[in-house]
């Protein structure tokens, strides 16, 4: 599903844990072309004649604790944002984001976007690399692969205890996949469970962009209850959180991203 490319930094995205391959090759990011895009942030195919060029990753610091991906997407609106991978510590998002773009010349126009607000905090922007960036990731991979604070604080409890006593109808609402999932990822999480691809509904915002949520309706209740099972697994290395919802919660949700 992800690309594979070569970087500066050092290898290839093959060196990458195995669950996550979230490199990229100089072609059009996740969303196809930006709105706001442009030839200018497109590098040229000659301008590293001699050598291959850099891992194109900026690192956002200061972002708003109830931010998403789509606010990621808005702040660098116009450029082809490829991943955004949210620091978490402790169990807690820690406000900073490394973001891959999709061509080594829009780090650039990124860092220009340094100080510029979304909502009422200004957001640092930092050039990064791909050692930081995978450093970030193993972190991450490591965190939901077991004994994260997460699971075991009170708070946590209490919100699973919630998910367990809510009535089952046959559609869960997944949140916290990555921008470039698709159907068949969702199928794949989901292969111990019949799906077809007309069961699965992934949200876009009002610009036709993820969210990073989507609805998936099983063929019985029990089925959706059974799936609760994969909460908090990882697809790629991006832990996949699971609600018990409603096809009249899917409609509304299918209604505002129109």
């Amino acid at each position: 599903m992800f690309y594979r490319g070569r970087y500066m930094d050092g290898g290839d995205g093959r060196e990458a844990d195995s669950k996550r391959q979230r490199v990229i090759d100089p072609s059009p990011s996740l969303y196809g072309a930006s709105p706001g895009s442009s030839l200018m942030y497109n590098a040229s195919p000659y301008a590293y004649i001699g050598q291959p060029p850099p891992f194109p990753v900026v690192r956002l610091r200061g972002l708003p604790f109830d931010c998403s991906e789509s606010d990621v997407s808005d702040f660098f609106h116009g450029l082809d944002i490829v991943d955004a991978l949210f620091v978490h510590k402790n169990g807690r998002f820690t406000g900073e984001v490394f973001c891959v773009l999709g061509y080594p010349l829009q780090v650039d126009f990124a860092l220009q976007r340094n100080r510029q607000n979304m909502g009422r905090r200004y957001i640092e922007v930092f050039r990064s690399n791909r050692k930081e960036y995978y450093k970030a990731i193993a972190n991450e991979v490591s965190d939901a692969r077991g004994g994260s604070p997460r699971r075991s604080a009170p708070r946590a409890r209490s919100y699973d205890d919630g998910k367990d006593s809510a009535e089952h109808t046959g559609v869960l609402r997944l949140r916290g996949l990555p921008f470039s999932a698709g159907k068949d990822d969702v199928m794949d999480f989901f292969k111990d469970f019949l799906l077809s691809e007309d069961s699965i509904h992934l949200m876009v915002n009002m610009e036709g962009r993820p969210t990073g949520e989507a609805f998936v309706e099983f063929g019985s209740a029990e089925d959706s209850k059974a799936a609760m099972a994969k909460d908090r697994m990882t697809l790629g290395s991006r832990y996949i959180e699971l609600f018990p919802s409603s096809l009249e919660e899917l409609d509304e949700a299918v209604s505002r991203g129109r």
